[in-house]
C-alpha cells in the first residue's frame, strides 16, 4: 500500500506540472485572452490619468480667470479685463479640445470621473463672465456652443518622417446638465465676493441686483429638488448661505447706508458676515 502511495506521488506531482506549464504556455487561448484584456484595461487607465491631468489645467486655468475677473470692481476700463479673460477661456476651450480628442469613440460616462471638476470649473468662470457682461446666466446650449473643435486627420506614409493631412473632423465637447448645475451652484459664491467688492468701492447698486438674480438662481434650484444629482444637493446649502449674505448687505445698506460712510461699508459689511458664519458653525 506504502509503496504503491509512493509510486502515486511523484505522478501526480508530474501531472500537476504537466497541467500548470499547458495553462502558462503563452500560445493557451485562455492566457491569450486575458492578455487582450490587460492591454484594454491599461489603454483605459493611461487614458484616464491623461484626462485627468488636462482636468487639472483646466481647474487651474478658470481659477485664474475668476480671479481675474474679480478685478472689474476695482479698476476704470472693466473692459480690458473681460477681454483678457477672453482669452484665457478660449485657452482653456483648447484645453477641453484635448478632452474631446481622447474620448472620441468612447463612452464619456466612463471617463467622467476624471474630467468633471475642470468642467465644472470652467462652467464656473464663463458663467461668471457672461454675467458681469449682460447681466444674466448662460445656458447650457450656449456653453456648447462654444465647444466645437476642428481637428487635422493625418496618415503616416512609409518611408517618410512626416504625415500628410487628410482633411479636418468636427470635434464636439457636450457639457453634461449635472455639470453644468454643479458649475452654476459654484458661481453662486463668486456673485457673493463680488458683492462684497462692490460694497466695499461704494457701489450700492450691484448688490441689489446681486440679490435678485442669486434669488432667481436658488428658486431654479428649488424646483429640482431631491430629484437632480446628490451633489447638487449638497451644494443647495452653500447656495443658500452665499443669498444670505448678499441679502444680509443689501438689509444693511438699504436701513443704514445713509449712516454709513461709504469707505466703512465693506467693514461693516464683513463683520455682519463673519457673525453669520459663525452662528452657522463655518468658522
Amino acid at each position: 500500500m506504502n509503496k504503491r502511495d509512493g509510486e502515486g506521488g511523484p505522478r501526480k506531482h508530474f501531472d500537476a506540472a504537466q497541467e500548470h506549464d499547458a495553462s502558462a504556455n503563452p500560445s493557451s487561448s485562455v492566457v491569450a485572452a486575458f492578455r487582450v484584456f490587460q492591454q484594454e484595461l491599461d489603454t483605459k487607465h493611461d487614458k484616464y490619468e491623461r484626462l485627468v491631468k488636462i482636468s487639472r489645467d483646466v481647474t487651474i486655468e478658470s481659477k485664474r480667470t475668476i480671479f481675474l475677473l474679480h478685478r472689474v470692481t476695482n479698476v476704470p476700463d472693466a473692459e480690458e479685463v473681460l477681454n483678457e479673460a477672453d482669452v484665457k477661456l478660449d485657452a482653456v476651450r483648447q484645453k477641453i479640445g484635448q478632452i474631446a480628442e481622447e474620448l472620441r469613440g468612447e463612452d464619456i460616462f466612463q471617463f467622467h470621473r476624471a474630467f468633471t471638476p475642470g468642467i465644472q470649473e470652467y462652467v464656473e468662470a464663463v458663467s461668471f463672465l457672461h454675467y458681469i457682461r449682460h447681466r444674466s446666466l448662460i445656458s447650457l446650449e450656449e456653453i456648447n456652443a462654444r465647444l466645437v473643435f476642428m481637428r487635422a486627420d493625418k496618415a503616416d506614409t512609409k518611408g517618410s518622417a512626416e504625415a500628410l493631412p487628410l482633411g479636418a473632423q468636427v470635434l464636439t465637447f457636450q457639457v453634461t446638465p449635472a455639470d453644468y448645475l454643479l458649475g452654476v451652484a459654484d458661481l453662486t459664491g463668486e456673485l457673493m465676493r463680488m458683492c462684497i467688492s462692490s460694497v466695499g468701492n461704494g457701489d450700492i447698486d450691484t448688490p441689489f441686483q446681486l440679490s435678485q438674480f442669486l434669488r432667481q438662481i436658488h428658486d431654479g434650484f428649488s424646483y429640482i429638488g431631491n430629484t437632480g444629482p446628490y451633489e447638487v444637493s449638497k451644494k443647495l446649502h452653500t447656495l443658500r448661505q452665499s443669498l444670505g449674505k448678499v441679502e444680509d448687505a443689501c438689509y444693511a445698506l438699504r436701513v443704514r447706508g445713509s449712516e454709513i460712510p461709504k469707505h466703512m461699508l465693506a467693514d461693516v459689511f464683513s463683520s455682519r458676515t463673519t457673525l453669520m458664519d459663525t452662528e452657522e458653525g463655518v468658522v
